[in-house]
């Protein structure tokens, strides 16, 4: 509840992926994917993508695309160009489960939707492959212009090599010096944060089996005074508490999908001085018990691997 009346959304990629099956399941349309991808109207847009729109060509957009992408989620767009083909896919790097098919609809549909405004239509793809099962081929085949292949290794848009060389005729070179700037000034501010955050974050991961490392311990790791560490992270809008709480929450996820690590032994290595607190802790994290999630997430990776 509230989860939207908030000035930033801040959720984990698994809140992202739970959200995005409750809208699946709740939407009898089996092209809602499709369609929520398809809005390109840029007074809905964030300042990133009205920048993309105005990038030179195809291929420049994806590169702007997979750059300013970091500025909303942890969420990698990878594009490899080979002689005749180039492709396109997504990949969320913290996720510890398979994306949601409304999801990968979204975006894959979202990224041909901006090939095909900035080109005026002039791209289609030759061809799309989906790791699930077959379904409403005829709405996925109509929608892309293409043949769709399910049961793929992967979720990605193949296009023509040349297709990334198409010029957009959105391309505004004012508009994305100014756009542009302004992107690239909140993507540094958020790097920098970043850098301080994931420094203190590994140096956690390897040092916080048995214990709980202090900001005293992590600073000396890092070669700095503790007030140093305390002012830096600070300036980059972080707290150390929340630092050593998304390390562990991490590490969780990994160790519970170690079958040979029993849960008593996860407890231990997230640092905890007992069983009983760390599941208080992953019950506020994730909403159910260790246990649970070890489970549910077994069961998802077989259905996963019978698709």
């Amino acid at each position: 509840m509230g989860l939207f009346e908030q000035e930033k959304v801040y959720v984990t990629t698994a809140q992202l992926f739970a959200l995005w099956r409750s809208v699946g399941e709740i939407s009898s349309d089996p092209a809602i994917g499709l369609k929520l991808g398809s809005e390109t109207r840029l007074a809905r847009s964030h300042p990133a993508g009205i920048a993309v729109l105005c990038s030179r060509t195809f291929e420049d957009a994806l590169q702007r695309l997979a750059r300013y992408k970091q500025l909303t989620c942890p969420e990698e767009i990878r594009v490899e160009r080979k002689s005749q083909e180039a492709s396109v896919e997504f990949f969320y790097v913290e996720a510890a489960e398979p994306q949601p098919d409304l999801l990968v609809d979204m975006v894959l549909s979202w990224i041909l939707s901006v090939g095909r405004h900035g080109t005026d239509d002039q791209i289609t793809p030759l061809r799309v492959e989906l790791a699930r099962s077959a379904k409403q081929r005829a709405i996925f085949e109509n929608h892309y212009g293409c043949r769709v292949r399910f049961k793929a290794d992967r979720n990605a848009l193949i296009f023509r090599s040349r297709d990334l060389d198409c010029p957009f005729v959105t391309h505004n070179e004012e508009l994305l010096a100014v756009i542009g700037a302004h992107v690239e000034t909140e993507l540094e501010a958020r790097n920098a944060r970043a850098n301080v955050g994931e420094q203190v974050k590994e140096t956690l991961s390897r040092s916080m089996a048995g214990k709980r490392p202090t900001l005293d311990d992590v600073a000396k790791e890092l070669g700095l005074g503790a007030r140093t560490l305390q002012r830096r992270l600070t300036d980059s809008g972080l707290t150390f508490q929340t630092l050593v709480e998304d390390t562990r929450r991490h590490l969780a996820h990994h160790f519970l999908k170690q079958r040979a690590v029993e849960l008593n032994e996860t407890a231990f290595l997230l640092g905890f001085e007992d069983a009983n607190s760390f599941f208080r802790a992953f019950q506020i994290w994730e909403g159910i018990s260790p246990g649970e999630w070890r489970a549910r997430n077994s069961l998802e990776e077989a259905l996963f691997e019978k698709k």
